[in-house]
């Protein structure tokens, strides 16, 4: 079988879909087309799991120009001659929507996998309308969209973009062998709060810098550690933060699993999710979650078992929770952590996303083949 994989970057495919990449190298002919990576590393580990590269060309993923993303539209047409595959998997909202327009013009099966709604979507205006118009028109012929949580499909449902089948999968699951539970830390030199992302203000950046000036001054011996790399102009906000010792700013790791260890929660105070992997893999490892209570960010956590939501874009309530947490004993702690990563591997093990896909792609293929 010919599979060939829409992907806006080859980095995220490695972290979130490698394990279904392994599961394919097993008798089928795989080809991932994305755009050139920042770091060529990716595409040979793409290579070294069986999957041959052919870099995707006029994808911007935030840019507007219909003309581009009409070159784009033709680009994978193009791509869907030459490979012939029988199966193609789209993933994020341009190789969904110009992926899925090329399919059917050509008459190929192919699977969605809509991620998140994206900002465009969520602060609404002619962006969103027009985002969800590329979605109604990518999706209408999809054998099968995969959604990461419940929020993401009544939107789909309440703008009327669905007309095939869809099935809610648990985000893009995570891998328990890989994030094994680690010890869980002392209290010695004060509780460690954990957050890692895209620095953006929809990851509420703002609010959690916020939050940790107010904590610290009750509670002078906690620290707030920021992993990730900046994708709006916050630079000079975080380091002035930075500096005055509220936040320790990290950039991006190309392995967190340390910084988890180290932490005795995770802080993830997001506007919106597809389903938040960072709090998957700090669950995992045994890590309390505090999180918005939005979708994508609610399921991961079981409320008061294995950690504390809050309500987005809202500082006050992050720190009630924040304060909830350090009210409670080291033991406690302990077993929230522990909690949560008996839910993940209950709940969120990636072996069940990897199962659901070959299942739909095997019913693709032979939809076809009959």
């Amino acid at each position: 079988m010919r599979v060939l994989i829409l992907a806006n970057n080859t980095e995220g495919l490695l972290s979130f879909r490698r394990e279904l990449l392994e599961e394919l190298r097993g008798g089928h002919e795989v080809t991932v087309s994305a755009p050139e990576p920042s770091e060529e590393l990716s595409v040979r580990e793409v290579c070294t799991l069986g999957a041959r590269y052919v870099q995707t060309r006029h994808l911007s993923r935030r840019g507007t120009d219909p003309a581009e993303d009409l070159k784009l539209l033709w680009f994978y047409r193009s791509l869907i001659q030459s490979e012939r595959p029988d199966v193609v998997l789209t993933y994020t909202i341009k190789p969904n929507a110009y992926g899925g327009m090329a399919c059917q013009m050509e008459c190929v099966s192919y699977i969605a996998n809509v991620t998140g709604l994206g900002t465009s979507i969520q602060d609404g205006g002619v962006l969103a309308r027009i985002a969800l118009s590329l979605y109604r028109q990518g999706l209408r012929g999809a054998n099968m969209t995969f959604f990461q949580n419940d929020g993401i499909r009544d939107a789909m449902i309440v703008n009327r973009i669905l007309r095939g089948p869809y099935e809610v999968l648990p985000g893009s699951g995570v891998n328990t062998k890989r994030f094994q539970p680690a010890e869980y830390p002392t209290e010695e030199e004060g509780v460690v709060f954990l957050t890692v992302g895209r620095i953006m203000r929809a990851k509420g950046t703002l609010e959690l810098i916020e939050a940790a000036c107010e904590i610290k001054v009750q509670h002078p011996e906690t620290r707030f550690v920021l992993v990730g790399s900046f994708d709006e102009d916050l630079e000079d906000i975080v380091s002035y933060a930075h500096d005055a010792g509220v936040i320790e700013y990290v950039p991006a790791q190309p392995d967190v699993r340390s910084y988890y260890a180290h932490a005795h929660a995770l802080v993830h105070p997001s506007y919106h999710e597809g389903m938040s992997n960072v709090c998957l893999e700090a669950a995992a490892m045994g890590r309390p979650i505090l999180a918005s209570n939005v979708a994508g960010c609610k399921e991961t956590f079981d409320e008061g078992v294995s950690g504390f939501g809050f309500e987005p874009q809202n500082a006050g309530s992050l720190i009630d929770a924040i304060e909830r947490f350090l009210a409670l004993s080291w033991e406690e702690k302990r077993a929230m952590g522990l909690a949560g990563r008996e839910k993940v591997v209950r709940e969120f093990d990636r072996q069940i996303v990897v199962d659901a896909y070959m299942q739909e792609i095997e019913r693709a293929f032979n939809s076809t083949h009959d």
